[in-house]
């Protein structure tokens, strides 16, 4: 039985908690907000997919418990930085954007980090309860020295689609800059994420934005194997349906992570004096649906 704690009572927490728990490992949430760590603590973490219902049992915390042999962290990116995190635990990072793994190498070490992306695609219906409306595939690896295996386990244990790889910095890239098209454009526009496919013109911004964010991406000398404009498309065929996280937060009155993708990918591009005026458009908008 392996103990992991994962950071974060969102939908992807509450997901990945859930199935690690099924899978008769040792997981516990920890939530730094105190009321939502008291409501959630009363009940059991609910998931719903196309097979059916199950409920388990979850210990939710305001600290992070010891004795942990894996962390994962699933917190909005702009909580990182406030997060309290042992020095001796492996870390696993799949947020969404850029700058998280920069941030917590900051605070323990890379030697400790272990860093990727989730394709996993899920809503939160309410506090302890999501939907999972489709199977992604989650994708993650040392991002200097640190053991993956036992992270690699306990995502194969709980029937996740999981591979390791040698390049985390390059499947982060490749995530944020799919999503820096597909994210701010169904939150601006209200709209799941095929939606995105039905109007030429909305369907040409998606491919300028992800062809912005992929030039930055060189600069740093990342090069893909596939289109990311081609790949962006291909996701939001596959998740026609699918209500993006960003959209999910601005229905919802949430801050959202606009910073930590467009913003992100703004200010690299900056750094490498490449222009990127859709992103900033975007970025600036989005900005502006949090304000209201």
């Amino acid at each position: 039985m392996i103990k992991i704690a994962v950071i974060g009572p969102g939908a992807m927490g509450c997901l990945f908690a859930a199935r690690f728990a099924r899978a008769g490992h040792r997981a516990c949430l920890v939530d730094y907000k105190p009321n939502r760590a008291d409501i959630l603590s009363k009940g059991a973490i609910t998931v719903e997919d196309d097979s059916g219902t199950f409920t388990e049992r979850i210990p939710v915390s305001t600290q992070l418990p010891q004795g942990m042999d894996l962390v994962l962290v699933l917190t909005k990116a702009y909580s990182t930085a406030s997060l309290r995190l042992p020095g001796e635990v492996p870390v696993l990072t799949l947020q969404n954007g850029l700058g998280n793994v920069e941030t917590l190498c900051s605070m323990i070490g890379s030697a400790r980090v272990i860093a990727g992306v989730t394709s996993e695609a899920v809503t939160l219906l309410e506090p302890g309860r999501v939907r999972h409306t489709a199977s992604g595939r989650s994708a993650f690896g040392a991002w200097t020295s640190c053991p993956s295996d036992l992270a690699y386990k306990v995502f194969r244990d709980a029937g996740f689609d999981v591979m390791l790889t040698d390049t985390p910095g390059q499947v982060i890239w490749e995530k944020a800059a799919i999503s820096a098209g597909i994210n701010p454009l169904t939150a601006l526009l209200d709209v799941p994420n095929g939606r995105l496919l039905d109007s030429t013109e909305v369907r040409q911004l998606l491919r300028d934005l992800v062809l912005e964010a992929t030039k930055v991406a060189a600069t740093e000398g990342y090069r893909f194997q596939q289109s990311l404009v081609e790949a962006a498309e291909e996701l939001c065929h596959q998740t026609r349906s699918n209500i993006s996280s960003m959209l999910q937060d601005v229905r919802n009155r949430r801050k959202t992570e606009i910073r930590a993708i467009s913003g992100e990918i703004m200010r690299r591009a900056r750094a490498a004096s490449l222009p990127t005026p859709r992103t900033r458009v975007v970025y600036q908008l989005v900005r502006g649906l949090e304000n209201r």
